[in-house]
């Protein structure tokens, strides 16, 4: 093999690396997105439905509901689409650790709030949003999508290939 072929193997190679990786966060922010629409659409439902949801004075109960909904929502979508291709473990295990993964997200999006309002006084709405809406969403959402490949649905050249398979016939 020459070298010229061999750097256009790798070239080729990393090539399609990088838009299976592509692909990947595309879908994951697709499903984020209607999780988030999810959970706030629900939120305010149960709040708000005709005046005064069915959950008008529990916004906790609320709120932990509309989670759970939307959560559930994303572990199915990360699943069967945006991570499909990749290896599969006991239902269980995998909603559970998604669930765990997802606590640590919004622990993240906290922290930096905590840091932004309380370490740096920074208590104005405007920073308040910033940190805990930009910023900890941006870093809790790019945990998210590490930890998900790397430990709920981890990478399985086997698992791969079946989906390939599966979804080429």
């Amino acid at each position: 093999m020459s070298e010229t072929s061999s750097a256009a193997s790798w070239t080729n190679a990393l090539r399609g690396r990088a838009e299976r990786l592509l692909r990947e966060v595309a879908k994951f922010g697709v499903v984020g997105l209607v999780a988030l629409v999810i959970d706030v659409g629900l939120f305010n439902l149960l709040r708000f439905a005709g005046g005064e949801g069915p959950m008008f004075d529990k916004p906790l109960t609320a709120k932990v509901v509309s989670v759970v909904v939307a959560t559930t929502f994303a572990y199915f979508g990360n699943r069967y689409w945006t991570f499909r291709h990749r290896g599969r473990t006991s239902f269980g295990r995998e909603y559970l650790l998604f669930f765990v993964l997802n606590g640590v997200g919004l622990f993240i999006s906290v922290a930096c709030l905590w840091f932004s309002h309380y370490a740096l006084g920074l208590t104005s709405p405007l920073a308040d949003n910033i940190s805990a809406n930009v910023v900890g969403l941006a870093l809790g959402t790019m945990f998210r999508f590490w930890s998900y490949r790397r430990w709920v649905f981890p990478e399985d050249p086997a698992a791969a290939e079946d989906a390939t398979l599966a979804t080429s016939a």
